[in-house]
């Protein structure tokens, strides 16, 4: 039973509460508890109340990292070991987590995945002494952080397709991803995307109708985040397991590691970084021949960005690099069957190679992919977006500076840099510099950068062209 009091007159949209979670976290030892409570000390506390924040807002379409806060800032949790077991204290929450009192079971087990992962990441990962500084240990770790999410499912031939793309995109897009996840789950495969709206939700609204229709139960709709970006990026509803890793760069490997293939609907920068971060994961020598199905897909509309991320990708990595994905215009059954053959070879592959089906531990995953980035003034401007450099390493660097300027868009602390510091300084090779410069500003006419509606987008990058 909640203990719940709705607000008075000035604060009628929020709600206090204690209340029991499910999901499968029963007990937190003091010191756990503890450094969840403190605010000063392990700073766990500002991130336990901004993500929990985020998930009791499921829903809420905002591409501001601080308007969340801001709307409830009298908002607390308080995590309570007691003999009866664990206890969430709410003070202040949003309403719309609640149903006559009762806060709506899916927000429940999503509240109690972020207690789990951000405990897990700080008592567990970073103080048992796993090798964080190794190519080998930061993939056990983003191991161990799945398998304690306990999202890693053995005896399951390959099924989870990840879809990418973007939260601000059109009403066509959006239906059409609906429909491309529709074509998916009538064949029975899984969703993981980014867990926001946009295409990361509608994949996961069409598979739901399609596994009903089938009358397929047990689905899994996984929505992988980070703490930097989860306030800009609520859970969609649909969610129904969380994770939330400790950096984009471990976010970007539970990707590829679990997925056994990726669509890329129509996005921004954020896209960009995820199709950049696979596909010089795939150029690196070590994983020629090892079968990844990619495939780029949206509504005829969307034709001419797919051909302008293609040209972009050729002249920056060369014509070679379109030998790793598929271009699929308008046709959401074709892609779903293309994703199933594709899905097939992998699990041949798997086979032969004796590797799991459930997290793909052959592939091979630099360091330079593996390494957190932060993307501060002077880490931008030391970008080396140069064509004399390994492929695989370009693609990481260009991987990096869209990361950067997603981070100047809607992380907090890139938000706070460009206030401070004006926008970033992106130089390279000057054919490379206009390819990238007429993509972004393409991102910025289409509003991929930010959510219409309200002020117009500022740039927080400069790209120097000459």
């Amino acid at each position: 039973m909640n203990d719940t009091h709705t607000g008075g007159a000035e604060k009628a949209a929020t709600v206090s509460a204690r209340i029991s979670p499910v999901g499968g976290l029963d007990i937190l030892s003091r010191n756990e508890v503890a450094r969840l409570r403190g605010a000063s000390d392990s700073g766990l506390h500002a991130l336990l109340r901004r993500c929990a924040l985020a998930v009791l807002t499921s829903g809420n379409i905002s591409d501001d990292p601080r308007a969340i806060l801001e709307q409830y800032p009298d908002f607390d949790i308080q995590v309570l070991q007691q003999d009866r077991g664990m206890k969430i204290e709410l003070t202040h929450a949003p309403a719309q987590a609640f149903v006559d009192g009762q806060i709506i079971r899916g927000i429940n087990e999503l509240l109690v995945a972020v207690v789990r992962d951000i405990v897990y990441v700080s008592t567990q990962l970073e103080q048992v002494g796993f090798d964080l500084d190794g190519s080998a240990g930061l993939t056990q770790g983003v191991f161990e952080i799945l398998r304690n999410a306990r999202i890693l499912k053995p005896h399951v031939d390959p099924n989870l397709v990840v879809c990418w793309g973007g939260h601000s995109i059109s009403r066509e897009e959006y239906d059409y991803t609906k429909l491309v996840g529709y074509q998916l789950g009538l064949r029975g495969l899984d969703i993981c995307t980014g867990c926001g709206p946009g295409a990361m939700k509608g994949p996961m609204k069409g598979a739901t109708i399609a596994h009903a229709k089938q009358r397929r139960r047990h689905n899994r709709y996984i929505g992988i985040t980070e703490p930097g970006i989860i306030a800009a990026e609520s859970p969609n509803p649909i969610v129904n397991h969380l994770v939330i890793m400790p950096d984009i760069e471990k976010r970007l490997e539970a990707f590829v590691r679990m997925g056994h293939g990726i669509i890329v609907f129509p996005g921004g920068v954020g896209t960009a970084e995820e199709i950049l971060y696979l596909l010089g994961i795939l150029l690196h020598p070590d994983n020629a021949g090892t079968p990844f199905p990619l495939i780029f897909t949206g509504p005829r509309q969307s034709a001419a960005y797919f051909e302008q991320i293609d040209r972009f990708l050729r002249l920056s990595l060369g014509d070679e690099v379109a030998q790793h994905y598929q271009i699929i215009v308008d046709d959401p059954a074709a892609v779903a069957r293309t994703m199933t053959k594709g899905l097939d070879k992998v699990r041949h592959n798997r086979l032969d190679t004796k590797d799991a089906f459930f997290f793909n531990w052959a592939l091979q995953i630099p360091m330079e992919f593996q390494l957190p980035f932060r993307p501060t003034h002077e880490a931008m401007r030391a970008l080396q977006i140069h064509h004399d450099r390994p492929r695989h390493e370009l693609a990481a660097d260009l991987r990096r500076a869209f990361s950067g300027i997603v981070a100047g868009n809607v992380k907090e602390e890139g938000v706070q840099a460009i206030e401070q510091h004006g926008p970033f300084d992106i130089d390279g090779d000057a054919d490379i510099m206009r390819a990238l410069d007429k993509l972004l500003q393409a991102f910025v006419e289409q509003h991929r950068m930010k959510l219409p509606g309200g002020a117009a987008y500022v740039p927080c990058y400069r790209v120097l062209t000459g």
